[in-house]
């Protein structure tokens, strides 16, 4: 219940952004703008500023990263068995499977902040910026054609893992914020949850796809269920307790990220399927979080 009551603000919001994208007044146009202002500026602005406000401790990190990684590369074979079930074409299973193993970076950074405060989304911002890296790099090897890709250039130029790694740089320089500069940051960090989610809920597409039952509830089951047990598991064998290990169940939670769309599209995928997968894994994770952190607590 308790989990409930903390992230009902947050579904609310992905729920008004769905009614809006639907509303007069509110075009393509506009959201796809907002989604830039949001991936280029808004969440970067936020995870920057959450780490160098929040003391890290590198030797403790890395029973989280280990975790991590554990969950993750199990996310990535039970992913591939799960969507190539049901005999799906090669490529189409290669496009649904990164549905079981990428995570919405928005909603988790939203979750961590109504779960643990500041401290929460400089954790949820350092996994996820250790994540994003595999996580993109295992898709783009599914989806590889020839044996050519442009992964390292489009790493380089991830601006959540720029700020993730420039968080972290100037937090262990042991150098403090100027105060206008910390001011500043803070008041685009309190717009980057609220558009974000709008922005998630704006992206939700329901129709026009055609996927097989089984693979479906089989992908979706190790994105929503699979991973978290998977990272509670692995935190039990590496000993990660208290926040960490709760912001790491509800990072292994997370519904599928829209970039898996994009990836799709850019590499001649099934991507009518994956953005269903994505829009209706978001859809239950309103249900699966709040247990997740009601009982990771």
């Amino acid at each position: 219940m308790d989990g409930l009551r903390l992230l009902a603000p947050d579904f609310a919001l992905i729920v008004l952004g769905a009614a809006l994208r639907r509303a007069p007044g509110f075009s393509a146009g506009f959201w796809a703008g907002l989604e830039q202002l949001i991936y280029f500026v808004l969440f970067p602005a936020l995870l920057f500023n959450a780490l160098v406000r929040t003391p890290i401790d590198l030797v403790s990190t890395l029973p989280l990263a280990g975790a991590g990684l554990i969950a993750m590369a199990g996310g990535i074979a039970l992913s591939l068995l799960a969507a190539r079930s049901g005999g799906a074409a090669p490529l189409e299973a290669a496009s649904r499977a990164q549905c079981g193993f990428r995570f919405n970076t928005y909603i988790g950074l939203a979750a961590a902040a109504s779960a643990q405060g500041p401290a929460g989304v400089a954790t949820m911002g350092l996994l996820c910026g250790l994540m994003v890296p595999l996580a993109n790099a295992a898709s783009v090897v599914l989806l590889a054609r020839h044996g050519s890709t442009r992964l390292l250039p489009e790493l380089a130029r991830n601006p959540l893992i720029l700020a993730t790694l420039g968080g972290i740089a100037f937090n262990l320089s042991g150098y403090a914020l100027p105060q206008v500069a910390g001011a500043w940051l803070g008041r685009l960090a309190q717009a980057a949850v609220p558009m974000g989610l709008l922005a998630v809920g704006a992206a939700l597409r329901l129709r026009g796809a055609q996927v097989a039952p089984l693979p479906a509830a089989a992908v979706l089951g190790v994105k929503l269920v699979a991973v978290p047990v998977l990272a509670w598991w692995a935190a039990t064998l590496l000993g990660v307790t208290g926040m960490p290990r709760l912001i790491l169940v509800l990072w292994g939670g997370l519904p599928s990220a829209s970039s898996a769309y994009i990836l799709a599209v850019r590499m001649g995928g099934d991507a009518a399927s994956v953005a269903w997968l994505i829009s209706v894994s978001t859809l239950l994770a309103m249900a699966t979080l709040p247990v997740l952190m009601t009982f990771a607590a």
